[in-house]
């Protein structure tokens, strides 16, 4: 096997942390000995063991002299746990073979400078990409202190989200919407807006078996949310936040007593300030948040240049209608030219459906 072939196993084992270690990073480490694999392990959960130390753990023999593949940089710094550059050098690691640079500034490059001067031989970028993809909500929390926001919804083929009628059960299907679970469990938060709850009274909770439901952020300029919207009566079983610009203080009040909390972030419009949202959520260490907001959130969220990835479910069916919603509403760009850009394409055939997505490498131009 080469070196390829070892770091392809790592990248797996650290998908295995999905969901679980935000905000800290997925990582998956495999040991190799005289060409046999003796130990291999991944970060299981934020404050467990890291993937170096697990794989340093479950060693079949004597890992002195073995070469590590480990997916990302290992960390130097004392953290929730002790620096794994210690670990290794301990165990008598001679090679380390490295997926991508940490992009923390407490390790970014330093935990490969102590293992060099420790006469370890280090071999970095094995699969950079890759190993970056695996973690781009890490890497772009790291690098701006906000989520990384993906952008999802659910149409038909002719750009619907819902009947004229506003029925919007069910656009897509079973494995598309076991899909949107899935992703509920592996994102950390997830948006939406004031007009979604009033329409649909959604749950926004992860319904697969194991999975853990993410932090419910609802968007509510004026705190409308009713006290008996299934988000309200659930906060004290899946952790809710109520976005206000100006709450209304018994209303305030009452939504704290149910469970939910309540921020205040009033934007100059009067409506929520969602750069300052973002920023909020950053400070409570959520690093990535799922989008799934009706046209008007969307737009202003894309407006704002605040959209990292969409994901675009699309039915094939056909509903008409000129007053029937589509995903991306407001104002819209002046030109075609003008509208946001995605690039990194991938489709994927789920059932009947066709799921399209990709991140965005141009923001909207408001003007001509």
């Amino acid at each position: 096997m080469t070196d390829g072939d070892y770091m392809a196993l790592a990248l797996e084992l650290a998908g295995r942390g999905e969901g679980w270690t935000s905000p800290n990073p997925m990582v998956g480490a495999v040991i190799v000995k005289a060409g046999v694999i003796i130990g291999q392990g991944w970060h299981r959960k934020c404050g467990d063991l890291h993937a170096e130390r697990e794989a340093l753990k479950s060693c079949a023999a004597h890992p002195a002299g073995a070469t590590m593949y480990v997916t990302l940089e290992p960390c130097c710094h004392q953290g929730r746990q002790p620096p794994c550059t210690d670990a290794i050098l301990q165990a008598g690691i001679a090679r380390v073979v490295v997926g991508c640079s940490d992009p923390n500034p407490l390790v970014a490059g330093k935990g490969l400078d102590i293992l060099r001067a420790a006469g370890v031989e280090v071999t970095a970028g094995v699969l950079e990409e890759a190993c970056r993809r695996r973690n781009r909500a890490f890497f772009h929390f790291i690098s701006t202190g906000r989520p990384y926001v993906v952008m999802k919804y659910a149409m038909t083929l002719d750009g619907k989200i819902a009947a004229y009628t506003g029925a919007s059960k069910w656009i897509t299907g079973a494995a598309a919407r076991e899909n949107v679970h899935a992703d509920r469990h592996r994102l950390s938060a997830i948006l939406a807006g004031i007009g979604t709850v009033l329409a649909d009274d959604p749950l926004l909770t992860c319904r697969l078996e194991g999975g853990k439901n993410p932090l419910r952020v609802i968007a509510d300029s004026a705190l409308a949310i009713p006290l008996d919207s299934r988000i309200v009566r659930t906060a004290g079983e899946a952790p809710t936040v109520v976005a206000a610009g100006l709450a209304d203080g018994e209303k305030k009040a009452a939504l704290e007593r149910a469970g939910c909390r309540v921020w205040e972030l009033p934007g100059g419009d009067g409506r929520v300030d969602l750069p300052a949202l973002l920023d909020r959520l950053g400070e409570e260490k959520i690093d990535s948040l799922l989008l799934e907001g009706g046209g008007t959130l969307n737009w202003a969220m894309l407006e704002g240049g605040l959209v990292n990835r969409v994901q675009a479910y699309i039915a094939p069916k056909l509903l008409g209608g000129a007053g029937a919603k589509s995903p991306v509403e407001g104002q819209g760009a002046p030109a075609p030219d003008l509208g946001a850009r995605l690039g990194e394409l991938t489709l994927t055939r789920l059932g009947e459906d066709i799921l399209i997505e990709g991140e965005v490498t141009g923001h909207v131009h408001r003007n001509c």
